[in-house]
């Protein structure tokens, strides 16, 4: 295990903790994202509501484009809505509403590592015990040998949160952030970083794959 963990944030500070985004904010992708899936949403729900249409009439047509389109079209605004920043020592997701998670009081953190089409994302699970409230926190996307990942800033700042966690042992995971950092520090390709190994140890053929707190103790150790 790495003899170097994040020290915790300085107590009594008056200023306003900055808030870094966990997701991507950029305003005219959403919108982009947005009119794609809204698109995809009246041409799903037109071709089942034409074939119900074609078998039972004008009402029965309207009545299945209704009840395909709309669970669909919630599904399409959520995931477009959705924002989460980091904010000091809580993550804040914004949907229809907002809510505030601790990650220093958070009971339970797992790593979950899921599989689309050959693109593995590694993400943080944390619940936060309180009326089954729980974050999802994307650390890196991989496809091939390449990538993208969270900002030094941020992966920082996570570190500094998790390391105060005791109740769900979150210095595990913020010696893991701190590997990471380290290998970007000396410059490692994607193949030698911390989080890639994590992605590339997940099996093939599972959507999603998660990793406890004792298993990511055990590959922590392996780090220099």
């Amino acid at each position: 295990m790495s003899d170097s963990t994040p020290e915790p944030a300085e107590r009594g500070s008056g200023a306003q903790p900055e808030r870094l985004a966990l997701s991507n904010d950029d305003p005219r992708l959403r919108r982009r994202r947005g009119w794609s899936g809204l698109i995809g949403v009246l041409i799903f729900a037109a071709a089942f509501g034409g074939l119900a249409g074609l078998i039972g009439g004008q009402v029965a047509g309207l009545v299945t484009a209704a009840v395909i389109g709309l669970p669909l079209l919630y599904v399409v605004m959520f995931n477009v809505r959705r924002q989460v920043w980091l904010e000091g020592k809580a993550v804040i997701v914004r949907t229809w509403r907002s809510r505030r998670i601790d990650l220093v009081e958070a009971q339970r953190i797992d790593l979950l590592v899921t599989d689309v089409r050959g693109t593995r994302t590694v993400s943080l699970l944390v619940n936060a015990g309180q009326r089954g409230q729980t974050v999802k926190i994307d650390l890196a996307v991989y496809s091939g040998t390449g990538g993208r990942e969270l900002g030094v800033l941020t992966l920082r700042r996570l570190a500094d949160a998790l390391v105060n966690n005791i109740e769900a042992n979150g210095m595990v995971f913020a010696e893991l952030l701190v590997a990471q950092l380290k290998s970007d520090a000396r410059g490692d390709g994607a193949a030698d970083r911390p989080l890639y190994r994590l992605a590339s140890a997940a099996p093939s053929g599972k959507f999603a794959q998660r990793f406890t707190m004792e298993a990511v103790s055990r590959f922590v150790t392996t780090l220099e």
